[in-house]
């Protein structure tokens, strides 16, 4: 994990983090390998490290940290749509969003880090491909799919991932996030700051049960660090997924209203991310904030990214995706044009991941179990994914719309390792997130 990684490692890092924003890095990556043939010490490794850090990508892109600057870059966009809900109608949409982030996450928690092919026999091997269902055990499954690098560590009939075992939505840290989001603005408002929510951090989470970026913003926090430092020393994983994940709930307060949520988005993110990932979390919140009030996939995905600067590398992508999707037939079709130009990336990069979840949404045409699906089935970081599409689809349809295949094992009940929560209703986190969202209506807050 990174923020294990000795200085050899962590050089390593970021080097290929520098190199995916644009750096030249093939100097600095020739006195690596120099160094490690050498089996030169710590200290030699320390000045390469200084050396890459000061590193410039060119001006292809326009790639801003802090949030004045990314609303002077963003594109046009309705910062605020007016609509009227009823209180069954905004209750059901929360709570579907609620719902279809748990299932998305637990149909892909099985296979987290499988590649498509894996993914495609641990589907087969179990409850078909193309995926419709949950996965189910596996007896005796190859060396392909028991792999301690992915999966769960059996694929046995007592996994609480798998068909049969479900009896809720196991323990996940992308629904930890959304937990601890709607907790924030309980407890702080809806005022808080990137360093707000780091002391909810250390409250609420161990510390070896937070992954890459996070691990790395939580260690900089206990030695004393303040955002936006915590997300910038020694974070080879700046611009990874994990602020995307933890989106949802900042749009889930704010329907019809996508500026208010990035904003949100914004100062949850800025604790441990920059750049394009902390534009992964904004447009994730944007949309699924635009989900509440339109039907329409590409208005949902435009309005989500008029939030985030328009010259960035994930605004490209986000068109890339869209003109691909208009034109493929089937998913296959656009995977293969994803992994060919962002498949370089780290396999938990923001923009291969928004890719995907895009590629599901796209191709799901609005139906809920296609979505979920083609997410997971597209690889890379499938939990998130699937979670992703999910809650978005989920806000967009309502809980009374979504199959009963997938809700129902759930029992409406969320498991999570955060303290004080360990055991939640799912209706009645829908309810909490719905006070929220109401006085957000009403411009009480």
């Amino acid at each position: 994990m990174p923020y294990t990684a000795d200085i050899q490692t962590l050089t390593k890092q970021e080097i290929k983090q520098r190199e995916e924003e644009g750096c030249k890095v093939s100097q600095v990556r020739k006195m690596y390998r120099q160094l490690c043939d050498d089996g030169a010490p710590p200290q030699d490794f320390e000045k390469l490290y200084n050396k890459v850090e000061k590193l410039k990508a060119p001006s292809t892109y326009h790639e801003p940290s802090d949030l004045e600057a990314i609303r002077k870059a963003r594109p046009n966009g309705p910062r605020k749509i007016e609509k009227v809900f009823s209180h069954g109608d905004l209750y059901d949409r929360i709570y579907g969003a609620w719902l279809g982030r748990s299932a998305g996450c637990l149909l892909g928690k099985p296979v987290e880090g499988a590649t498509k092919e894996q993914i495609k026999m641990a589907a087969e091997l179990s409850t078909g491909y193309p995926l419709q269902d949950y996965f189910g055990p596996i007896v005796n499954p190859p060396e392909e799919i028991s792999s301690r690098k992915w999966g769960p560590r059996d694929w046995g009939p007592e996994n609480k991932c798998l068909k049969g075992a479900i009896t809720a939505m196991a323990r996940d840290d992308d629904m930890d996030y959304t937990i601890l989001g709607l907790h924030i603005m309980e407890e702080v408002g809806l005022n808080f700051t990137p360093a707000d929510m780091g002391k909810q951090w250390l409250m609420h989470f161990p510390y070896h049960l937070v992954y890459t970026a996070e691990a790395v913003a939580y260690r900089n926090l206990v030695n004393g660090l303040r955002p936006p430092q915590t997300a910038m020393y020694r974070n080879p994983c700046r611009e990874w997924i994990g602020a995307q994940i933890r989106a949802d709930a900042f749009g889930y307060v704010n329907p019809g209203m996508p500026e208010r949520a990035a904003e949100l988005a914004f100062q949850d993110a800025a604790l441990s991310h920059a750049m394009n990932g902390i534009y992964g979390e904004m447009f994730v919140a944007a949309m699924i904030a635009a989900a509440f009030v339109t039907d329409d996939i590409e208005e949902i995905i435009r309005i989500g990214a008029s939030e985030i600067p328009k010259k960035t590398r994930l605004a490209e992508c986000i068109d890339d995706c869209v003109k691909w999707c208009r034109k493929d037939k089937s998913w296959t079709a656009t995977i293969k044009k994803i992994s060919k130009k962002y498949g370089d990336l780290q396999g938990c990069h923001t923009i291969t991941n928004a890719a995907i979840v895009l590629m599901g949404l796209l191709h799901s045409k609005g139906d809920f179990e296609k979505g979920i699906t083609i997410a997971v089935m597209g690889g890379f970081d499938t939990d998130c994914n699937g979670a992703t599409a999910g809650s978005i689809l989920g806000a967009m349809l309502g809980a009374k719309a979504l199959p009963e295949k997938w809700v129902a094992p759930l029992n409406d009940t969320l498991e999570s390792i955060l303290v004080g929560f360990h055991v939640n209703k799912l209706s009645e986190l829908a309810k909490r997130t719905m006070a929220i969202a109401a006085k957000q209506i009403r411009g009480d807050s």
